[in-house]
């Protein structure tokens, strides 16, 4: 890809030189064969990728692999130390890739910080704690002092990861972290609209002293490349639709690869009876706006219960109505743009349908191309019935429909009401209530006063959906683990598991039996 021969200032810390820099670290055979990313903000060119094919998927994958071994033969308290160094990197250079998340992505400046937290946390959690997940482990033989057994893990290999672009810098780098101190080189395909802060990402952890050549970045249609890079990998990392992820999931299951899955979601809030309004507004605004309202754990349902809902509304749409939409790069803005027309059109189209069926809009409900292309007003509906498009598909934007509910039972039975299952949120005054509720609700993450960072930064604990949300689960030991083959060495010592030579086997059996029984008996034994 030819340098320009004068660069285009595009913000104060980025222009177009640099933006030729992070493509150049794509490698494909036809350098001329390119496809342009948008601006979200302005709808303009922001600049270009190579534009790859499946023969380059196969040959990132062979650039991988052939360092990926010695990687491998590193020391775990090596690799560590990368993630180390690259999580104080992140945090210190952050101010260049939010302005590239902005420029990508469209969204507002502080929605985009929550995805430098994100990286930050992922790899100082992976960092301090990846030597515990991954050393070998001594576990109980079968014949109590005379069986040795050890479980091991070892790296996948080659780690897959297909990202989409409403989180590029979080879902684009994040997913890869804990497979790659578990000793994994890692094939990442970045959605094609976002690709520069995965780009951004690597090129940091290869200053953080990650074996160059060990990620291998691919662009290019996601429905061309999909396949192929399942092809030849040893494990995918998918997150995206739920449409695509059965296709995905079936496509890796005919290769007899593993695969992890993050979905879509129908997303439900419920305000319970005993909740503080003023604290479930405010929450609800975070749970159904933040990012545009494009991510896959924000609210579309909300649940109030009668005695309540007119306090709340009145509350919840003043607050909705008074956010500031903005294309600025700097963190004056409450939200900021859809990423694309396609995304534009999807919550127009809902809306209008919902209004053609008797909706009614309480706020919102407007493009706004003063502020740019992709525009749109944080919409709250209510009236919504299950015969508009609305009630039951994701919409993946600032829109949310609010429902009146009699009580707590109806709230619980109308929020499990989905084939969605990814995140839910609970308002309330009684934090024992609260988790008593989120037990019974079918989602892989609830937070109770919360609207979905509690969670999702807990990555302690497991993340992942129930229903059509996903399968496998990110975050925690699961994070790491599901990047590894899992061995079981065992040393018999003394006597043989079975009738030893001589012995009746009928005898042996009667021995063995009552060995059993007393076995049953003793403390410490599983």
């Amino acid at each position: 890809m030819a340098t320009s021969l004068s660069a285009h200032r595009i913000t104060p810390r980025i222009d177009s030189r640099r933006l030729e820099d992070l493509a150049r670290r794509v490698q494909v055979a036809d350098p001329e064969s390119t496809q342009d990313v948008t601006n979200a903000m302005t709808g303009e060119v922001l600049g270009t990728v190579p534009h790859g094919t499946p023969e380059d998927i196969a040959a990132a994958a062979v650039r991988a692999r052939s360092v990926q071994k010695a990687w491998a033969a590193r020391p775990v308290r090596e690799r560590a130390a990368v993630l180390r160094r690259f999580h104080n990197l992140v945090l210190a250079r952050q101010d260049e890739v939010l302005d590239l998340i902005q420029l990508e992505n469209g969204k507002a400046r502080r929605h985009a910080f929550e995805e430098i937290m994100d990286v930050a946390l992922n790899a100082r959690y992976y960092a301090n704690t990846a030597h515990e997940y991954l050393r070998p482990k001594k576990r109980q033989g079968v014949q109590p002092g005379l069986t040795k057994a050890w479980e091991l893990h070892h790296p996948k290999g080659l780690v897959g990861v297909i990202s989409p672009w409403n989180y590029p810098l979080t879902l684009g780098i994040s997913d890869a972290l804990p497979a790659i101190v578990a000793g994994n080189g890692v094939l990442a395909k970045p959605d094609a609209q976002t690709p520069f802060s995965a780009l951004w990402a690597v090129e940091l952890l290869e200053e953080a002293g990650m074996q160059p050549g060990l990620v291998q970045v691919v662009t290019g249609s996601g429905a061309e490349l999909g396949l192929p890079i399942i092809e030849n990998c040893d494990f995918l990392m998918f997150t995206g639709s739920t449409a695509v992820g059965r296709k995905v999931a079936a496509q890796a299951g005919e290769n007899l690869i593993d695969c992890s899955m993050e979905l879509g979601g129908k997303n439900a809030l419920l305000v319970l009876d005993d909740a503080d309004i003023d604290q479930a507004v405010s929450g609800a605004v975070r749970a159904c706006f933040s990012n545009t309202g494009q991510l896959c754990i924000s609210m579309e349902r909300i649940y109030v219960p009668s005695t309540l809902w007119d306090e709340f509304i009145g509350k919840f749409v003043a607050a909705t109505e008074a956010m500031k939409l903005s294309a600025a790069i700097d963190y004056s803005g409450d939200m900021g743009s859809l990423v694309s027309q396609k995304q534009l059109d999807t919550v127009i189209r809902h809306v209008e349908d919902a209004k053609s069926k008797g909706a009614t809009v309480l706020a919102g409900g407007k493009r706004r191309p003063d502020l740019g292309p992709f525009f749109f007003e944080p919409t709250i509906l209510t009236d919504v019935d299950d015969t508009m498009e609305v009630y039951a598909h994701e919409t993946f934007g600032p829109l949310v429909s609010v429902y009146r509910v009699a009580d707590e039972e109806e709230a619980i039975a109308r929020a499990n009401d989905s084939e969605y299952g990814l995140n839910f949120s609970v308002w309330t005054g009684d934090e024992r209530h609260g988790r008593r509720v989120a037990a019974r609700l079918q989602a892989g993450t609830v937070n109770v006063n919360d609207a979905y960072a509690a969670a999702w930064g807990s990555v302690d604990a497991p993340m992942g959906g129930m229903k059509a949300s996903g399968l496998g689960r990110r975050h925690g030991e699961h994070g790491i683990l599901k990047y590894t083959e899992s061995q079981t060495i065992a040393v018999e010592r003394v006597i043989p598991v079975g009738a030893p030579d001589g012995i009746d086997p009928a005898r042996y059996a009667r021995i063995v039996s009552a060995g059993l029984k007393i076995l049953k008996r003793l403390p410490g034994i599983k």
